[in-house]
Formats: C-alpha cells, sequence, structure tokens
C-alpha cells in the first residue's frame, strides 16, 4: 500500500480545490482507488495508485494558481489525461483566444483534441473535423470563422447543412420552403447568435454577409474570398459532398464538420464524409481531424453517453446497419 503526503502549493482554496461536497476529491479517489484526507494544511494519499491521484491533485492546485475555475468538465478531461500519462497543465492546450463572444467571453480551445483542430484550421485550406456529439466541431469551426470575418481575411460566411430528417420528415413542418429548412439550421443560427449577438448576425445576414443556407443552395455557386462551413456532413451524399468541395475559390477557407455514427441518410446511400475520408486523405492542403470523446465538452454525462453506444455498436455492429 502507498502514501503520499503533501501540502497544495499555491494560493488554492480548499472549498475550490475539493470541490462541492469534495466532488473533485471523490472523483479521484474512485478513478485511482485510493483514499484522500486532508488535515491540517497536509493531504494524505493512500492505495496503490497514490502517485498518480497526488499528480492529478497537484494538477488541480496549478489550474487553480493560473486564475482559471475547477468546473466538472476539466476535472473529468484532467483525470482522463492521467491515465494515459498526459499533464494538462503540460500538455500546451491552447491558451490562445479564437475570438470573444459578444459578451466578451473568450473562446478556447479546451483539450488537446481541439488545440490540434483549431491549429488544422490555421494552417490547410480545407479541414474535417470529425467526432461524437459535444466536441465542439461547430462552434469552433464558427469561432474560428467569426474571427477570419473580423480580421478581414475573408468577406464572406457561409454556413450549410444537409436538410436531412433524423426519422422525421420536411413535408410535416408548416409554412413555405425557408420556413420548412430553417429547423435544421437552427445549431448554426445559435453558435451564430452566441458569438455575435442576436442583432448583429441578422444585419450581417440581411447584408449577405452571412449566409446560413441547406446544402443544396451551394450547387452551382464558385465562392471566393470566403469561410464555408459544411456541418453535419455525415448526412450529405458522396455527389453533395464533391459538389459542396468543388464550390471553394481563391481566398476561402472550408471546414467540414460530422459525426460518421449518426448518418441519418436513407439505406443504401453512402455517406459523403465516409467517402471523402478515403478518397481525400493525403491530399496536400486538407487536413483530417478526429476527435474522440475525450474532447466532449458538454455535460460530462455526453461522454458516458457516446462510450454506451460506442461499446454496443462494437458488440451489435448489425444495430448501426438497421
Amino acid at each position: 500500500m502507498n502514501e503520499i503526503r503533501f501540502s497544495p502549493e499555491g494560493p488554492a482554496d480548499a472549498g475550490e480545490l475539493f470541490g462541492t461536497l469534495d466532488s473533485n476529491i471523490s472523483a479521484v479517489e474512485k478513478d485511482c482507488g485510493v483514499q484522500i484526507v486532508y488535515r491540517a494544511g497536509e493531504i494524505t494519499v493512500t492505495g496503490e495508485d497514490a502517485e498518480r491521484a497526488a499528480g492529478i491533485i497537484k494538477e488541480f492546485c496549478a489550474v487553480l494558481a493560473s486564475g482559471q475555475h475547477l468546473d466538472e468538465q476539466k476535472v473529468d478531461y484532467i483525470i482522463a489525461l492521467s491515465r494515459d500519462g498526459i499533464s494538462y497543465t503540460q500538455s500546451s492546450v491552447s491558451k490562445d483566444v479564437v475570438c470573444f463572444t459578444h459578451r466578451g467571453k473568450p473562446i478556447k480551445a479546451k483539450t488537446i483534441g481541439q488545440k490540434d483542430y483549431v491549429k488544422a484550421i490555421r494552417a490547410n485550406d480545407i479541414t474535417f473535423g470529425i467526432g461524437p456529439a459535444g466536441t465542439g466541431k461547430t462552434y469552433l469551426a464558427v469561432a474560428m470563422a467569426i474571427s477570419a470575418l473580423k480580421d478581414k481575411d475573408v468577406e464572406k460566411l457561409i454556413l450549410a447543412r444537409p436538410a436531412v430528417e433524423a426519422g422525421e420528415r420536411l413535408g410535416f413542418l408548416p409554412g413555405d420552403l425557408q420556413e420548412k429548412v430553417d429547423p435544421y439550421l437552427r445549431p448554426l443560427y445559435d453558435a451564430l447568435y452566441e458569438l455575435l449577438g442576436r442583432e448583429a448576425t441578422l444585419r450581417l445576414k440581411e447584408k449577405e454577409t452571412i449566409e446560413v443556407v441547406p446544402l443544396a443552395y451551394m450547387r452551382g455557386r464558385t465562392l471566393d474570398n470566403s469561410f464555408i462551413i459544411l456541418d453535419e456532413a455525415q448526412n450529405a451524399t458522396k455527389e453533395q459532398m464533391k459538389m459542396f468541395l468543388t464550390r471553394m475559390g481563391f481566398g476561402s477557407k472550408v471546414i467540414v464538420t460530422g459525426d460518421i455514427t449518426q448518418v441519418d441518410l436513407p439505406r443504401g446511400k453512402r455517406s459523403g464524409l465516409a467517402d471523402a475520408m478515403h478518397i481525400l486523405k493525403g491530399v496536400e492542403g486538407i487536413a483530417f481531424c478526429e476527435l474522440t470523446d475525450s474532447d466532449v465538452v458538454r455535460h460530462p454525462l455526453v461522454r458516458r453517453i457516446v462510450n454506451a453506444y460506442d461499446r454496443y455498436i462494437k458488440r451489435h455492429p448489425e444495430w448501426a446497419e438497421e
């Protein structure tokens, strides 16, 4: 049985360090199989994995000392990294601000995978962001697009999505064609509203500086000096994917995001995203970033849901094909 004693470094408050009802420390105890006791300013860690547990707590202290907060997502991520022997504070997770929201909140990469994604977008003309729900694929893409627009690197933002139903039918929705497709574009509007504010978004949309359109509306266009995002690309057919990628003009940048495990195309229709992953690998100027459950930045339960589905599909591959 190993035992490690140490005093927390830095100005970290014990309440912040341990979390509400000792939730942070309980998470470390559960993951490492140790017992942690805090008495008279000293922490005692007892158990087989005491060294890793102590390292995690020291990481918590370093995060608090840097002025950051220890929310549930960050605690889970630091613990997950420790399993692979990776230090959160020394892994150079990007401290660069991608952009600021209209309320002044800085938007940054929160995980190593997200940092690599942002780096790839900056370095390549076309970037594919592929991964499960909650990994920030779309949000970071929109943030990068807004940053490029504000810096006058591009003149237009174009955000597209396939109008494919997840078990529903467009015809059942009320209104004209635009009103029917708007619900499919809502996640893109949500990101724009949070980053730019509703009034600024609508003003730029009215000036056609920002376009939010169904993928089908992209046919026949050539887009110069534009930042173009295709979201939910797993629901684009192979013909639509080729059509979209060939819309790119001079001075433009393209981001394609999608989750290959959530294809809503009719049976027998191959996903254009899956096709592109095979056909375009190794093409100069194109980067593929594959985010994982470790990059999920929504509620920690989302990561557990993603993992549960992944485990089930591995045992029952026929389920994904039904």
